[in-house]
């Protein structure tokens, strides 16, 4: 599929400038730029906050040669040596030294991958840098953490305020731009639902102006979470089962922290210590299991059995 037809590839910012960030973290990086000079770095943060975004971007505004890898797709140990030598070895079209991005750095495996790229990190240390990029710093093993500068990409509720409205105006230029009329609440609502993972909110946004439009406007239907909180009060398993089956593309994080918010008011102040407990329970373990799914049900029967609603 084209970069011209996917929105995220399609309107990537390309400078540090452009990109959506805190600004303590977007001032940090444009210092590196206007330096010159690119430590070996770890990108922290949730899905879709622009880490990846931030890496490309540094590196063209350096002039610099970067192969990118995914380490959920390219994590055999084989592999991953076999790419990064060929591409460290070789010389730069640019004269200078060459960056490996390795996404999803987390996904590599701790016993053996992870302790191996400690060395290449040391091997290739005179014509390579390397940026890493997680979703869980905690997935990542300790001499990796000391060989790199750690950013995290994470927002205060002010900060994110302020960051989806810039997003929101990056959205209606690229509607704009796309020719596609919008309903402003609509777009802003959008944005709410999914901030701060911005790629979410541009494939969605993108997907309603294909699939689900009429007269040119946009119409994108929103998953209300206090659906699945009625469910748990009048403990409704099948209808839960239900809920979650039908929304497999939901951010599991997203949910678990859309459950506190919602019922943070409904409970006994007992049930409200107790559901913290729960979520950031599960929310931990979400980081390690091979079913999202049955995680979340699991969570969300945990909840539905434990808590008690006010009268």
């Amino acid at each position: 599929m084209s970069n011209d037809f996917l929105w995220v590839e399609k309107y990537r910012p390309a400078t540090v400038a452009d990109c959506i960030l805190p600004q303590h973290l977007k001032t940090t990086f444009q210092s590196i730029v206007d330096k010159g000079e690119l430590p070996n770095m770890l990108f922290s943060g949730t899905a879709g906050t622009g880490k990846t975004t931030v890496a490309k971007a540094m590196c063209k505004q350096l002039g610099l040669d970067y192969i990118l890898i995914n380490g959920s797709e390219e994590g055999n140990i084989d592999t991953l040596r076999g790419k990064i030598k060929q591409f460290a070895s070789s010389v730069s079209l640019t004269g200078g030294y060459k960056v490996v991005i390795l996404d999803e750095a987390d996904y590599l495996n701790p016993q053996s991958t992870q302790p191996a790229l400690r060395g290449f990190i040391e091997e290739f240390a005179n014509n390579c840098r390397f940026i890493l990029t997680c979703n869980f710093k905690n997935r990542i093993i300790e001499p990796l953490h000391s060989r790199c500068g750690v950013y995290e990409f994470t927002a205060t509720s002010k900060q994110l305020s302020g960051l989806a409205g810039q997003f929101y105006q990056h959205l209606t230029k690229i509607l704009d731009k796309e020719g596609i009329t919008h309903n402003p609440q609509t777009t802003s609502d959008l944005v709410l639902k999914h901030a701060p993972d911005w790629r979410r909110v541009l494939n969605e946004l993108q997907r309603g102006a294909i699939a689900g439009f009429s007269n040119n406007e946009i119409n994108i239907t929103s998953n209300n979470i206090d659906v699945l909180v009625g469910y748990i009060k009048d403990k409704k398993f099948k209808s839960m089962r239900k809920w979650v089956a039908q929304n497999p593309d939901l951010d599991t994080s997203s949910i678990f922290r859309g459950l506190f918010d919602a019922m943070e008011d409904m409970l006994t102040p007992m049930s409200v210590a107790e559901l913290v407990v729960c979520l950031a329970n599960y929310q931990y373990k979400d980081a390690f299991v091979a079913d999202h799914e049955l995680n979340l049900m699991a969570c969300l029967c945990e909840v539905m059995n434990g808590v008690q609603f006010k009268s």
